[in-house]
C-alpha cells in the first residue's frame, strides 16, 4: 500500500483526499528530518505542514517519489536534492493568496489606527490614549510593495481602493505590468523605502532577500513609516527592526512571520507596543487551509502515480532520467 508521511495533521478536507486514495498515513506531529526518518524509509511521499527535509534524510528515504507544501514557500525543502533524486516538491499557488493579502491589509490598518497600544492602554484605565494622535488615515498615503506576485497584486488593488498611492518595487515583474495597472514602478529598492508611508514584503526567502531590510534600510524611513511582513521573518534583520521600534525611527510594525518559529516570546521585540504581532496564520483561514490542504494532497497523489502534476516548484524534474522511464 502507498505509504504517505505528514508532518503535522493537515485540514480535514486534505485528510478526506487522503482516505479516497487509499493510502496508509503517518503522521509524525514533529516536522524534524531525523525525528520523521523512520517513517520515511519506506514512505512515497511527505507532505511538510511545519518542518523540513535535507539531503542527508532524502538520500535515506529511497522509496520517496514526492514531497508536498500546503502552500508556496519552499525555503525549508531541499529542492536542488529533490530534483537530483527526481522528485517533484508540489506547491499549492493561489490557494491561500486572498488570505495573505486580507490579513497584510488588516495589519496595515492595525498598525496605523495605533490599535494594540489603544487596546492595552484602554485596558489599564487609560482612556486619554484617544488624544496621542499616534493613528492616521491611510487616504492619501503611498504603500510601497517589495514583491509584486499573487499575492501582492492583490493587495495593491485593496489599498488602492482606499485611496491609497501604490509604488512597486519587484525585478522580476517588468515595469509596464506594473504601470499599466496604474502604479508607479520603482527600479531601486531605496525608492519604494523612502517614498512609502506603509511598506509590505512580498517575496520569497533566497540568499538576495535574507536581511533585506536592515539597519540601512531603516535609516531611510522616517516616524510614519508602517512595515508589514507576511512573507518571511527572515527577510527582515530582526535586531535592527527592534531597535529602529525602541527608537522610533518608525511608526510601527505589522508581523505574521519571525525569523525563528516558534517564536521566544520574552525576545525585546515582543516587549514594545508598536508592534502587532500574529502567529504565522495570515494563510490559515478556513479557507485557505482547506485549499492548501486539498492541493498538496492530491499533488502528493498523483506524483506517486505517476502524473506530471503541474503545481511543483521545480518542473524541471520531469526531465530526470526517472520520469522518462
Amino acid at each position: 500500500m502507498t505509504k504517505i508521511v505528514i508532518s503535522h495533521r493537515l485540514h480535514d478536507d486534505g485528510m478526506a483526499v487522503l482516505e479516497k486514495g487509499n493510502v496508509q498515513v503517518a503522521i509524525t506531529n514533529n516536522g524534524d528530518p531525523k525525528a520523521m526518518l523512520p517513517e520515511l524509509v519506506d514512505a512515497d511521499g511527505l507532505i511538510i505542514r511545519i518542518g523540513s527535509i535535507d539531503r542527508e534524510t532524502m538520500l535515506k528515504a529511497t522509496s520517496l517519489k514526492a514531497i508536498g507544501r500546503p502552500g508556496v514557500g519552499v525555503d525549508d525543502v531541499d529542492v536542488k536534492t529533490a530534483t537530483e533524486l527526481g522528485i517533484p516538491v508540489v506547491i499549492a499557488p493561489g490557494a491561500n493568496t486572498r488570505s495573505v493579502a486580507e490579513h497584510a491589509f488588516a495589519l496595515m490598518f492595525a498598525c496605523a489606527k495605533d490599535m494594540r497600544r489603544s487596546d492595552l492602554e484602554m485596558r489599564k484605565g487609560n482612556f486619554a490614549i484617544r488624544s496621542s494622535y499616534k493613528a492616521y488615515e491611510l487616504n492619501n498615503k503611498t504603500l510601497g510593495l517589495i514583491g509584486y506576485g499573487r499575492i501582492g497584486s492583490i493587495l495593491a488593488k485593496m489599498s488602492k481602493a482606499i485611496g491609497m498611492q501604490i509604488r512597486v518595487y519587484d525585478p522580476f515583474v517588468a515595469p509596464e505590468t506594473i504601470q499599466q495597472a496604474g502604479y508607479t514602478y520603482c527600479l531601486h529598492l531605496d525608492e519604494v523605502i523612502t517614498h512609502s508611508e506603509v511598506i509590505s514584503i512580498h517575496v520569497p526567502l533566497t540568499k538576495e532577500t535574507r536581511n533585506l531590510i536592515s539597519e540601512r534600510e531603516f535609516s531611510l524611513m522616517h516616524a510614519d513609516t508602517i512595515l508589514i511582513n507576511c512573507a518571511r521573518g527572515e527577510v527582515i534583520d530582526e535586531a535592527a527592526l527592534t531597535q529602529a521600534l525602541q527608537q522610533g525611527k518608525i511608526h510601527s510594525a505589522g508581523l505574521d512571520v519571525f525569523a525563528t518559529e516558534p517564536v521566544d516570546i520574552s525576545a525585546p521585540l515582543f516587549q514594545l507596543d508598536n508592534v502587532i504581532v500574529s502567529p504565522h496564520m495570515a494563510g490559515q483561514t478556513k479557507e485557505a487551509a482547506s485549499g492548501v490542504a486539498t492541493m498538496a494532497a492530491e499533488g502528493v497523489l498523483a506524483v506517486i502515480n505517476g502524473e506530471r502534476w503541474p503545481y511543483v516548484c521545480n518542473p524541471e524534474v520531469y526531465d530526470h532520467p526517472r520520469w522518462k522511464k
